[in-house]
C-alpha cells in the first residue's frame, strides 16, 4: 500500500512518476525511491517530504517552524501507530486520539491542508472504509475531518469515496 500511497502523491503534486520498489518490514512493506542525484530514499515520510520539495511546494510541510514540527510529529504518528493498528482496539485507540485531537480543528496541523493530512487520510482509507456508518458518527471529529480531506482536489484520486451520512427517512405524520 505504501508504494501506491506515494504514487499518488506525486500525481497530487503534479510530479512524474519515480522508480520505486518496497521492502518487507515487521509492520508492512516500506516504500524505496530510487533517485538520479544520489542514494535511495527509504520510508514513506522521507519520501513523501523529498517529493514536496521536489514539486516546490513546501508550504505542505508547514508555514512556522512550529508548524513544521506539528507535521513531523504527525507523519511520525502515521508511521508508528495507525500503520501498525492490528487489532480492533488498536484501531479504536487511534481513532479516539484523532477524534479528540481533530475536535477543535479542521486540518492536522495549522490552517491549511498539509503533507501530515495527506498522509493521515492515505494511512486511514482502509480503517475509515471499515467502520459502519455508526462507528463513523461515534468518530464525529475524523469523519468531518476525513470527509473534507477526500473531497480536497486532487487527494482521493484512485481510491473510492466513503459515504459519513446516513439518509434518515421520516414519516410524515400530519
Amino acid at each position: 500500500m505504501a508504494v501506491k500511497e506515494v504514487v499518488a502523491l506525486e500525481r497530487c503534486l503534479g510530479l512524474n512518476s519515480g522508480k520505486y520498489s518496497s521492502r518487507a518490514q515487521a509492520a508492512g512493506k516500506i516504500p524505496i525511491l530510487q533517485t538520479n542525484k544520489g542514494p535511495s530514499l527509504v520510508g514513506i515520510s522521507t519520501i513523501a517530504s523529498h517529493l514536496v520539495k521536489e514539486a516546490k511546494k513546501e508550504e505542505l510541510l508547514g508555514s512556522s517552524a512550529e508548524e513544521k514540527a506539528v507535521v513531523q510529529q504527525w507523519l511520525e504518528y502515521r508511521i508508528t501507530c495507525i500503520d501498525r493498528v492490528s487489532s480492533k482496539e488498536d484501531i479504536r485507540n487511534v481513532l479516539k486520539d484523532l477524534n479528540h485531537y481533530l475536535k477543535d480543528k479542521v486540518y492536522v496541523a495549522g490552517n491549511a491542508v498539509t503533507l501530515a493530512d495527506i498522509l493521515i487520510y492515505y494511512g486511514l482509507h482502509p480503517v475509515i472504509a471499515g467502520l459502519s456508518i455508526q462507528e463513523k458518527e461515534t468518530y464525529i471529529n475524523v469523519s468531518r475531518w476525513f470527509s473534507h480531506i477526500q473531497n480536497y482536489p486532487g487527494i482521493r484520486q484512485h481510491l473510492p469515496g466513503l459515504v459519513f451520512i446516513k439518509n434518515r427517512i421520516y414519516s410524515s405524520n400530519h
